[in-house]
């Protein structure tokens, strides 16, 4: 079944028992839709009557009911096919929308139609001042493959100063709250249901950018996390899924000739950070790891051939949004705590 888009954007909400979330935030994204979009719920199997009350209570709100859950990317990628618009927006339960957050980012795809996707300035619900965990003011990646955010640096939250108000372009950007060219997004294959949750949308911005696209960030736009509703941070299933994930996705997407040597330096490392937990008495943590490289390595043939389905659509590899260094280094030894401490030069 195809859903048509009356807009041409969809704001598209994958929801699993949020009820309460839906009752909080869901008011607020639904009255700026005649900014320009149609709001799409899919429910994700949900055994608490979360779509009975969206039906009954947002009838505006367009419901896509599906009958299975095998995770967050499986079922975003799902409702998206389903969906015919010029833009997706995928938009997380537990967001909060602030007034006239979706003009800036529409307008920023408008002006740059080389940009595959872009995100806005995300703080932490809990903590309204400060960024938040899970994208901030945009994603970086350093020359290992260790991701962070303008705003986030490991567990270092900063406070908004507007010290990030300028737009630009990153490398990757939060699916938490993500616009996407739709074209692009099934040019190139879409989320990667094997991620099942964490990095599918870095995996899917890399792939994006790998065809000659950009990533951008809109600070024009805020909007608020309020974060670990599905996982909680710090958790051994978000470790687990953390560590597999990042090697998966540099096993589909990192230059040939550097993967050989980065792939063993991370499986080292990641040791190293499994010793850490162990010392911090996280067994289960570290039990996480040792799951998440078991899992990684007995399914590389998988994953090598998933790199060989995408590699016909790597044109150009826009490397915007790449650390030259270790960012491991400059956080841990040499205690740069903030982007902006950050030296991007080589």
């Amino acid at each position: 079944m195809a859903f048509i888009c009356p807009r041409d954007t969809a704001v598209v909400i994958l929801s699993y028992k949020s009820k309460a979330w839906h009752e909080q935030f869901l008011p607020a994204i639904v009255a700026e839709a005649d900014a320009g979009y149609k709001v799409y719920l899919v429910d994700h199997a949900s055994p608490d009557g979360t779509a009975d009350y969206v039906k009954e209570n947002f009838p505006d709100v367009q419901l896509i009911r599906l009958k299975e859950n095998h995770g967050f990317a499986w079922g975003y990628d799902q409702a998206l096919r389903q969906i015919k618009a010029k833009y997706y927006i995928l938009l997380s339960s537990d967001f909060e929308v602030t007034t006239h957050w979706f003009a800036p980012l529409h307008t920023a795809m408008e002006q740059n139609p080389d940009w595959a996707a872009c995100q806005p300035k995300i703080r932490y619900y809990r903590d309204r001042p400060y960024f938040e965990y899970a994208g901030a003011a945009g994603g970086f990646m350093d020359k290992w493959g260790y991701m962070f955010c303008r705003g986030r640096i490991f567990n270092t939250l900063e406070k908004d100063l507007g010290q990030y108000d300028d737009a630009t372009t990153l490398f990757w950007a939060s699916g938490g709250c993500l616009m996407v060219r739709s074209e692009v997004y099934l040019k190139v294959g879409g989320l990667d249901a094997d991620f099942f949750a964490h990095m599918e949308e870095i995996d899917l911005c890399w792939r994006m950018k790998n065809a000659g696209f950009s990533i951008g960030y809109v600070p024009q736009s805020t909007v608020f996390h309020v974060g670990g509703a599905v996982i909680s941070y710090g958790s051994p299933q978000k470790t687990y899924y953390n560590f597999r994930n990042n090697l998966i996705l540099l096993i589909k997407n990192e230059k040939s000739s550097k993967l050989w040597w980065l792939i063993p330096l991370r499986l080292l490392l990641d040791g190293i950070a499994g010793i850490q937990f162990l010392l911090a008495g996280k067994v289960r943590n570290l039990w996480a790891i040792c799951r998440a490289h078991n899992h990684f390595i007995r399914g590389l043939g998988i994953w090598i051939k998933k790199r060989k389905l995408i590699q016909p659509l790597v044109t150009e590899r826009n490397e915007t949004g790449i650390y030259p260094k270790s960012i491991i280094i400059q956080y841990y030894l040499k205690r740069k705590k903030k982007f902006s401490d950050l030296d991007f030069r080589p």
